[in-house]
């Protein structure tokens, strides 16, 4: 198909129990196969099936950039414009939340060479420097431009995507970015502060790469890195607690999970006043300088904090698990976070389940899609078959995917 149609749909609500914080319209625009989109939808939730292929992420992944950082799939800003164009990609949407609108958007601006401090980055990720001469990406909320880090106070948006299926077993970054994207629901200036530590840690690293042996300059910059990294650790640790509560809020068959954070911070404020920590913590940068140097990267922070979980009774660790307890225990945690907020704040955030039903039994596919219901949730999920999500019948908005052309289906 060379030229594709908009799509517009507009959907009534189909639910008594939904929620009052839900994407209402969603524009896309040279975003992966889409040239162009518009879509209409209540707040309840929406199911999109098709083929492997058809476009089913690419709509997922297009909301996730309405959240700080490089969305789901983790992109370079230069990979996410439709194949063949010459335009630049832009995503937006009209959000009801908390009885406001909101307008939302971002889009890939023209090709700059951004200051390597810019807000562009992913929080936490290291290699967050890496499209700084490529493109960068521009936020505007209400028609006012804005960082990055504010879309975590506009929006609440978590996902699972099949790549995570790996969390686990794969490097503690991927935990770590996880877990502070859990954080953003409960703290919204947690992005805006691991941006603001991100930043200061590089001009450290440049100043010691560089062998620039200004004392001062250095103090200033541990000092501004020691007060970000103490806040960011106490706002991992009050996350904690707060998972703990939705943990004990579950019922069903999935899984009791039991989280921890390794870290040499979040160690620390387990019994020391932050003051304090934050005193260690500059000492400690002070007597490094030598072996960060070497190492090109502070080699104690908050950026190498680890996410460990179990599977509880038991206390197998999540990694000895098998695929689908694995699977099971990430669903369990995005529903405690779910369920705090929407205890919390009176509307759970959106969530992006993409091929969510794999590796799920029976038992826990209907629970997972019955507590979805009855949260309130505009969860957005993905699959190839409408038959997987009998259990959203008559209380979800269903949706064909077909080579990028979207499209109201009768549910099952």
């Amino acid at each position: 198909m060379t030229n594709l149609p908009t799509a517009e749909t507009s959907l009534a609500t189909m639910s008594d129990n939904v929620s009052d914080h839900a994407i209402t319209r969603l524009t896309l625009t040279e975003f992966r196969c889409y040239p162009s989109l518009r879509l209409e939808v209540g707040p309840s939730p929406i199911v999109l099936t098709g083929a492997n292929g058809a476009g089913k992420t690419n709509l997922l992944e297009a909301i996730s950039f309405l959240a700080p950082g490089r969305g789901l799939r983790g992109a370079r800003l230069a990979d996410i414009t439709r194949t063949g164009s010459t335009g630049r990609w832009g995503v937006s949407a009209h959000v009801r939340t908390a009885g406001t609108t909101i307008d939302v958007g971002t889009a890939s601006d023209a090709q700059v060479s951004a200051s390597p401090g810019h807000d562009d980055a992913d929080p936490g990720d290291k290699d967050s420097d890496d499209d700084v001469t490529s493109q960068r990406r521009v936020v505007k909320i209400d028609g006012a431009l804005a960082p990055q880090s504010a879309l975590a106070g506009t929006m609440s948006i978590t996902w699972l995507v099949p790549q995570m299926d790996r969390l686990f077993i794969e490097s503690a970054g991927g935990r770590r970015r996880f877990f502070d994207r859990l954080a953003y629901g409960f703290d919204p200036d947690h992005a805006k502060r691991i941006n603001a530590y991100e930043r200061v840690s590089r001009q450290r690293s440049r100043l010691l790469r560089d062998r620039v042996h200004d004392d001062r300059w250095l103090a200033a910059l541990e000092e501004t890195m020691a007060e970000h990294a103490v806040a960011i650790g106490a706002t991992r640790r009050d996350t904690l607690s707060r998972l703990e509560r939705g943990f004990a809020m579950a019922q069903g068959p999935f899984p009791r999970a039991r989280l921890n954070l390794s870290g040499w911070v979040e160690d620390a404020l387990h019994h020391d006043p932050a003051l304090t920590v934050e005193n260690a913590l500059r000492e400690r940068w002070a007597a490094l300088r030598e072996v960060d140097a070497a190492a090109g990267r502070a080699t104690v922070g908050v950026h190498r904090t680890d996410m460990l979980v179990w599977l509880e009774p038991m206390g197998t660790p999540a990694a000895q698990c098998s695929t689908g307890e694995q699977k099971a225990l990430l669903v369990a945690i995005v529903l405690a976070q779910a369920r705090v907020l929407a205890a919390r704040q009176g509307y759970a955030p959106i969530l992006l389940l993409d091929e969510i039903v794999a590796h799920l039994d029976a038992n826990r596919r209907e629970t997972l899609l019955g507590e979805l219901l009855a949260m309130g949730t505009q969860a957005w999920l993905s699959g190839t078959d409408p038959e997987q999500f009998v259990g959203l019948s008559g209380g979800a908005q269903f949706f064909g995917v077909t080579d990028g052309a979207i499209s109201p289906i009768k549910g099952p």
